[in-house]
Order: C-alpha cells, then structure tokens, then sequence
C-alpha cells in the first residue's frame, strides 16, 4: 500500500524551520492533531511513547516517526524535509532532514505494516532521497514517494 494513498499535498513541508528532534515531532505532531481533530497531548504522547522504545531514524537523514492511535479515524501522513538538519538519534548517528510521520488508527491494524514497508524500500534508491531533497513541490514528492518519477524541472526554473 503506497503512503501517498494517505498524505495530501497540504501535509508536505518542505522548508520546516525546526532545530531539534523535540520540535520537529512536536511540530508534526501538532499538524496530525489539527488534521485528526485530536488533541495534540493525545497525538504527541502515542508518538513518544513509539520513539522510547527506540529512535525511528532509518539512517541515511530519515526519520519514519509512526504509532497506532485508539478509534477509526482515516491514516495520516505528513511529509517533512527540514531546513537544516537535526539529530535524532540515528544508529548511523547521521543527523535528519526527511522526516515522514504515520499515524494509523489501531481500530484498522491491515494496511500498517505494508505502508510502513513499502515507505522503507521506496527510501532505500539514493536517487529518490537526492530528489526529494531537492524536490520544490508537493506533487514532486507526492510522485517520488508514490513510486513514479517526479516532474522533471522546467528549463530555466
């Protein structure tokens, strides 16, 4: 199941200004809480709770910070490349720039797994995480995550 089935154009930020892992998942997590109509405290201490038992950097500047939340709202996904780069505990102890947080509900458990999967090996083509660096808009990402190729650059743009 491909992750653009649930991320928006609107939940990609490409320019997050955020200087620590405390605020980029705060940040995020504040997004998914406005989105889901859920409280905020209620989003960010499901996602903690995920990171304490060990840090969601993938390596190589990624992050797939995820967790199941109680009811049957619809999955969320929300894209983030940072600004500048920040540490987030990686096992490769490179610091992250890509950030993509899922929130799944726990009342719909097929379905997470497989996104989760399938967002690691579309992660793993150096090509693609070159691309969504580089990426200038949402379609660009959307398409790259989606498994197609991003929109080639106008000329002269």
């Amino acid at each position: 199941m491909a992750i653009t089935n649930h991320l928006a154009a609107t939940g990609i930020f490409l320019d997050l200004a955020e200087t620590t892992k405390a605020a980029v998942l705060h940040r995020l997590c504040a997004e998914a809480a406005a989105r889901l109509g859920r409280p905020e405290a209620e989003i960010t201490e499901v996602v903690q709770a995920r990171e304490e038992l060990g840090s969601t950097a993938l390596g190589r500047g990624i992050a797939l910070p995820h967790a199941r939340l109680e009811g049957d709202q619809p999955p969320l996904v929300l894209f983030a490349r940072l600004r500048r780069p920040v540490e987030f505990d990686a096992r490769d102890e490179e610091p992250v720039d890509l950030v993509i947080l899922v929130i799944w509900p726990e009342s719909s458990p097929d379905g997470f797994l497989p996104t989760l999967s399938d967002t690691c090996r579309s992660l793993r083509d150096s090509q693609v995480l070159r691309r969504l660096r580089a990426a200038t808009t949402a379609e660009e990402v959307l398409a790259l995550l989606g498994g197609g190729a991003a929109p080639s650059p106008r000329p002269g743009a």
